[in-house]
């Protein structure tokens, strides 16, 4: 890195972000003040400048994009080679998990090495590959890292897996066997129910919907569809390998390009994504759990688009209300009111347009105040401006967090690769800093007005019906589900 930043530096950018507990309320007061801010270092009011270090790129013939982020402090090197057109989201409708388990499948066996083979290949050279793409990603990737002096033989190997995969009939029989008694266990846990059932609402049909696999879709799978799959999709027109170590691009071009000479070009456009439908009117979506001693609870809507202009002063606001332990749901619901162990909020800008979610699990006595005060924290951002001093702060630690990540020769890379996906310029991460100390209080309320809408805002809350139910009618209509998802009211 041409920069470094010292870890008093960024305490500088911090500032007073810093939070002590206090030692107790008096007794009879309601609520307590059980975080206290207080400013340990002299704070900085100039913007930090950043300027990244910039990978080599190149286009290979196959129409794969090279990006190499040289980094020579270490003998080490990192790849990921990201497939776009292999996610989940281009799975079948009535097999919602084929991408998943394809690319979990690719390392289990090769034309030249069975599954063992290629873990005692891995754990000779002190190396690693997985494979791996997400139910609703719109992409693949196969990702490794080891030594330089081994980065040949690595990468020799990640080849052998991303183009030779045999898809073994007795190892699938073993993962859906493996699976299976997972599929029973997730419905158990009451986040996975809330985080299903949130998705289904905020993405109706959209393939961002899935978050499982299906028992149905795991017995249709065979080792012929993930073959099948996998020839399909896996190509390399609009894929991009990025590689950050010690080594340049010359060093890396002359082990990468005669092993992937014959990932030959398909020619298959880039297959377009959709926004999903528009969602519908602020319901209460409860998932009667008999028994249950907590209560978890969800709120979530639409949100962004990566490429959105909006994104900076979404990533403010969010951080604002509850992106950390700094954040007002944490502080409020967590310090102040002991509800829970943590309220945290998130938003997950894609190409299509996203979500915003904030959760948290509160004790079933507490569960009518908990999401009393959650919503009335949402209210709070739509109504208020956020005072001066929270708001500098929150933005400085945007900037400071950001920059502390600048020290990972992978994670810059990864930016890179962000930028190249999104189609972001090329100075795109440079101006983070100016960007966010650029957006306005005004801009942040707009934004929670627009985007945490209470027209729009679901809620999704899973415990005890013989204890919650009740008090749910007061914050919106209300549908009734059991823990397999089908409505019974």
């Amino acid at each position: 890195m041409s920069r470094r930043l010292t870890l008093s530096a960024i305490a500088a950018l911090l500032g007073p972000v810093a939070l002590v507990a206090a030692q107790g309320a008096p007794q009879g007061q309601q609520g307590s003040q059980a975080v206290v801010i207080k400013g340990r270092a002299p704070v900085s009011t100039e913007t930090l400048k950043l300027k990244l270090p910039r990978p080599a790129e190149a286009d290979l013939p196959n129409g794969l994009h090279l990006m190499v982020l040289e980094d020579h402090r270490a003998p080490q090197v990192s790849f990921q080679l990201l497939i776009r057109g292999a996610g989940g989201y281009f799975d079948p409708a009535d097999t919602p998990g084929l991408a998943s388990v394809t690319a979990t499948m690719m390392r289990e066996g090769t034309t030249t090495k069975n599954t063992q083979q290629i873990a005692e290949t891995l754990e000779t050279m002190a190396a690693a590959v997985t494979v791996s793409s997400g139910l609703a990603s719109t992409t693949a990737s196969v990702s490794g890292s080891s030594l330089v002096d081994n980065f040949d033989k690595t990468f020799a190997l990640a080849t052998d897996i991303l183009l030779h995969p045999t898809f073994p009939k007795d190892e699938l029989d073993r993962y859906k066997t493996r699976t299976r008694a997972g599929l029973i266990q997730q419905r158990t846990q009451p986040s996975f129910l809330a985080s299903e059932m949130m998705a289904k609402v905020v993405y109706g049909a959209h393939p961002a919907s899935r978050v499982s696999l299906t028992p149905e879709a795991l017995d249709k799978l065979t080792s012929e569809s993930l073959a099948a799959f996998h020839k399909a999709h896996y190509v390399p027109d609009h894929a991009v390998l990025a590689i950050a170590g010690d080594l340049s691009m010359a060093q890396a071009r002359k082990v990468v390009e005669p092993l992937l000479a014959g990932w030959a070009k398909s020619g298959a456009p880039l297959v377009a994504v959709t926004d999903p439908p528009a969602i519908g009117p602020a319901t209460v979506y409860f998932i009667a759990r008999p028994n249950s001693v907590q209560t978890s609870l969800w709120l979530g809507t639409q949100g962004i688009t990566r490429t959105s202009p909006d994104y900076d002063v979404v990533n403010v606001m969010n951080t604002i209300l509850g992106a950390g332990p700094t954040g007002r749901l944490f502080t409020h619901l967590r310090e102040e009111k002991g509800y829970t162990y943590g309220a945290y909020s998130g938003f997950t800008p894609q190409l299509y347009r996203g979500n915003w979610t904030a959760s948290m699990d509160v004790r079933t006595e507490v569960t009518h105040d908990a999401l009393r005060d959650m919503l009335a924290e949402v209210t709070r951002m739509r109504n208020e401006l956020v005072p001066q001093k929270e708001f500098d702060d929150q933005r400085r630690s945007i900037v400071a967090s950001f920059a502390l990540t600048l020290e990972n020769p992978a994670a810059v890379l990864n930016l890179h690769v962000n930028r190249w996906v999104y189609g972001l310029p090329v100075d795109y991460w440079d101006k983070l800093p100016d960007r966010t100390m650029a957006v306005t209080q005004a801009e942040v309320q707009a934004a929670a007005k627009k985007y945490l809408d209470a027209a729009r805002l679901q809620i999704v809350a899973v415990g005890d019906p013989t204890k919650i139910a009740t008090m749910l009618p007061e914050f919106g209509k209300v549908e009734t589900y059991d823990t397999n998802g089908k409505r019974v009211q």
